[in-house]
């Protein structure tokens, strides 16, 4: 079983709420879209996002769950409905902030603690969670045709609302 070491107990409160949150984005593309390559995008991503959840939740300890768990599915879905009523661009550009966060996120964990092997299955776990958000980055990449600067300005909000969930859920 994946220890949880203490230095990364706040760290895997945000990567908790994060995984949360993706669910709930996903909910939301799907609860507005019509468009059959969103709706097979966001299940196959929702799929991804709800086995990580459940592995976060297998090893984190309940009572260190973020106490604003209900802000981050009420936030996460806004994060995918109001892209999915903007159109299919704003979604994937939504997910390619997002998951260009939670990399960085991700790569951080790693960091502090690659050097002690007494955690390499938590390292190994966070590389796999981070692997595939990577794969979904680059897969709504790929799907990113031209961006303006709405579509940037959107970006931005979702990368601020990314870091400041973080530090709320870090310490909450």
């Amino acid at each position: 079983m994946t220890t949880i070491p203490d230095i990364l107990l706040s760290h895997f409160r945000t990567n908790h709420a994060g995984e949360t949150g993706a669910v709930y984005i996903y909910k939301g593309i799907l609860k507005i879209s019509n468009d059959k390559d969103i709706i097979s995008f966001s299940r196959k991503h929702l799929e991804t996002e709800q086995s990580h959840l459940k592995t976060i939740e297998d090893i984190f300890p309940k009572n260190e769950i973020s106490k604003f768990i209900f802000l981050w599915k009420i936030l996460g879905y806004l994060t995918g409905f109001i892209p999915a009523i903007l159109g299919n661009s704003f979604i994937y550009a939504t997910i390619y902030a997002v998951e260009s966060f939670v990399e960085q996120h991700y790569q951080a964990q790693i960091k502090m603690i690659v050097n002690q092997k007494k955690f390499n299955k938590t390292q190994n776990l966070i590389k796999q969670l981070m692997h595939d958000e990577i794969e979904h980055k680059k897969e709504a990449l790929t799907k990113i045709k031209n961006l303006s600067i709405f579509h940037k300005i959107w970006m931005n909000i979702v990368t601020v609302g990314s870091i400041v969930a973080v530090r709320v859920s870090k310490l909450i």
